[in-house]
């Protein structure tokens, strides 16, 4: 009995001992000049959350925020012996309220606070995209092409293609009121042989019933705030602001302005981004 307690007392004397140098430690760090500066500056470099806008029927995808990591930055600036801000670590801050798993609601634009906005073209049937491709590919832009089915299945090679060079690809299918088998086909095609993570639905209307079938398949349902009808280039001008989703038709117009159209959305010192970034949290 007496070596069992004499065994426990060196137990409790070395776990003592860990926690001692342990808060040693935490103390030494906290009075290190790389730690100081850390705290003293910290709040120069972080950003509060921004909540997602919701209504009834629609969603505005919110900002992810960020503070800076004490004890990670602390641990990397030691290594190199002085303070940098430049290498500070982060912590993510999502917003109390988010875009994540709300596809209940139609996104009608990215966040206005971010200098970006979206490209969207509505491609059916037989429509020709080459031109417009050329002019992104010249203004190495990346946009977004929503399909329909009768596109898609004369056009396989080339919707896996520009998946594979970072455009996105979106569901017209239910918007064009085609039936559900079609949808679910190119849902598949999209997500399972194209390898894109997150598909789209577009509406420019209500319809209960798109909402609930993209809903049901995980898919966000996209409603323009800008949808061009005659004037692209005008109409652009008109109404172009933070995280705007811009969607145009197929048309002569359309390519004859579109890389107008791209040089006056830079000239407003915005980003053009596909859709997965603008609304990215």
């Amino acid at each position: 009995m007496k070596k069992f307690f004499q065994r426990l007392g060196m137990i409790t004397l070395i776990c003592l001992s860990f926690i001692y140098t342990e808060r040693a430690a935490n103390v030494l760090i906290e009075v290190d000049d790389i730690m100081v500066k850390i705290k003293e500056e910290k709040h120069l470099y972080e950003l509060e959350p921004v909540d997602a806008i919701i209504t009834d029927k629609t969603i505005i995808p919110g900002i992810d925020g960020y503070e800076v990591n004490e004890l990670t930055s602390y641990h990397k600036l030691k290594k190199i012996g002085h303070y940098n801000n430049e290498l500070l670590e982060y912590k993510v801050l999502k917003p109390n309220t988010s875009l994540t798993n709300h596809y209940d609601r139609y996104i009608i634009s990215g966040n206005q606070n971010k200098k970006s906005v979206s490209l969207l073209f509505k491609v059916q049937k037989d429509d020709n995209i080459n031109k417009i491709l050329n002019i992104l590919n010249q203004k190495q832009v990346k946009a977004n092409f929503f399909v329909d089915s009768i596109w898609v299945e004369n056009n396989n090679n080339l919707l896996l293609s520009l998946i594979k060079e970072g455009h996105i690809i979106g569901n017209m299918s239910y918007e064009l009121n085609y039936n559900h088998s079609d949808f679910i086909w190119m849902d598949t095609i999209i997500k399972k042989v194209g390898n894109q993570k997150q598909s789209y639905c577009y509406n420019e209307v209500d319809d209960e019933m798109t909402l609930k079938i993209c809903s049901i398949n995980k898919n966000y349902t996209i409603r323009p705030n800008i949808i061009i009808k005659k004037y692209p280039a005008l109409e652009v001008k008109e109404q172009l602001q933070n995280g705007a989703i811009i969607s145009f038709p197929i048309n002569g117009i359309v390519e004859e302005e579109l890389n107008h159209i791209i040089d006056n959305i830079y000239s407003k010192g915005l980003k053009v981004e596909i859709l997965t970034k603008l609304l990215s949290e």
